[in-house]
């Protein structure tokens, strides 16, 4: 098991680096959260320029054909930055569910677009409470005509009012299944929410005998298992990222603002709580380095993995960015500094693939304990 990058994946992650530095500072990211979109194009654009957005998707489909580890260190960058764009619903959900189902056509026809950063794709899974039910929840697919009609309402979905195609799962007769849904199809109503996160666009999609095509799948609930663990390590390398970038603001700050005469950073109360932030980023990277591997080599060692990285890295991005707030005092809780935004992006991405409760009760299941 490899846990350090190589230099390939150090470039990758300089490049990126590069990139947001260049093209999303703190004021771009704010006028991007007060538009209509919650994403920004020039910013899509660029990381598929420099193709970060298909890096799983194999050659011949226009993609990559790297792994999830080379994922893992974009979602990282993006996660430092705070990147207004839809990475996550794309780039791995959509994108995994593809991979993950038996439908080549299916893959053929949407991958390039993806993976070109042309389309924007996501899943529909969670209906309200943010957990993901592998039956389908209540939204069901009733086949009519020679095709299939989606009825239920699905909340909270990424990007799901800026996606082009949206991936649902459904209950069928026989069982929960996989549809695929245009944009622009009949019968669907798509609501933007005013979500915790201003950097990361929800919406909650109704469907009434919305015209859908079934995706061949021999398991879908197997497939979902899949498609929810690829995106648990993707999102704990952003919030990985998140964690280095608000320790880092913290310790600059530490040292700069004076109290008494004194760098705050001095005192032992802070000097000890940014030591904190460092030993949790340090115990979330090999968690996540772990969960990458197991993503590209073991993947009967993925469940497990997926479930330690969202039971681990959900709660200490959150205390970390919990700390920079505090530690900067009363600047922190001001709308101009950024550590509110670091906050608000921690707390809602620890929920967004379920409450830290299912992630432990998951990882207790997989260990047998």
């Amino acid at each position: 098991m490899k846990l350090v990058l190589d230099a390939e994946q150090q470039e990758l992650r300089a490049a990126v680096r590069k990139f947001l530095a260049d093209k999303a500072p703190s004021a771009r990211v704010r006028a991007v959260m007060e538009s209509d979109t919650g994403s920004d194009a020039a910013l899509w654009s660029g990381l598929a320029e420099l193709g970060a957005l298909g890096l799983v998707v194999p050659d011949e489909l226009g993609g990559g054909g790297a792994g999830h580890v080379e994922r893992a260190v974009v979602a990282e960058e993006l996660g430092r930055a705070l990147t207004p764009v839809p990475f996550l619903a794309s780039a791995v959900l959509a994108t995994d569910a593809l991979l993950a189902l038996d439908d080549d056509a299916a893959r053929t026809e949407l991958l390039p677009g993806l993976a070109a950063g042309e389309r924007i794709g996501t899943v529909a899974v969670a209906e309200g409470g943010g957990e993901w039910d592998r039956t389908g929840g209540a939204t069901t697919a009733t086949e009519r005509d020679g095709g299939w009609e989606l009825s239920g309402i699905k909340t909270p979905v990424l990007a799901g009012d800026t996606a082009d195609v949206v991936l649902v799962v459904a209950r069928t007769s026989d069982g929960p299944g996989w549809f695929a849904v245009d944009a622009g199809a009949a019968g669907l109503t798509r609501s933007r929410l005013a979500g915790l996160d201003p950097t990361r666009g929800v919406a909650k999609l109704a469907f009434a005998a919305t015209p859908a095509r079934r995706l061949a799948t021999a398991d879908a609930a197997a497939a979902l298992d899949v498609v929810a663990d690829l995106a648990a390590v993707a999102l704990a390398a952003e919030q990985v990222g998140l964690m280095q970038r608000a320790m880092e603001l913290t310790v600059d700050y530490a040292k700069v603002r004076v109290q008494f005469g004194r760098p705050i950073g001095s005192y032992q109360a802070v000097k000890h709580g940014c030591a904190d932030m460092y030993s949790a980023w340090e115990h979330a990277v090999s968690v996540l380095r772990y969960a990458a591997w197991a993503a590209d080599h073991d993947r009967a060692e993925l469940p497990l993995a997926a479930a330690l990285a969202q039971t681990y890295i959900g709660p200490a991005a959150f205390t970390t960015a919990t700390g920079m707030v505090q530690y900067h005092g009363g600047t922190g809780y001001t709308w101009e500094h950024d550590a509110h935004l670091f906050y608000k992006r921690a707390k809602s991405a620890e929920l967004l693939l379920g409450p830290p409760a299912q992630h432990r009760a998951r990882l207790a299941d997989r260990l047998g304990v």
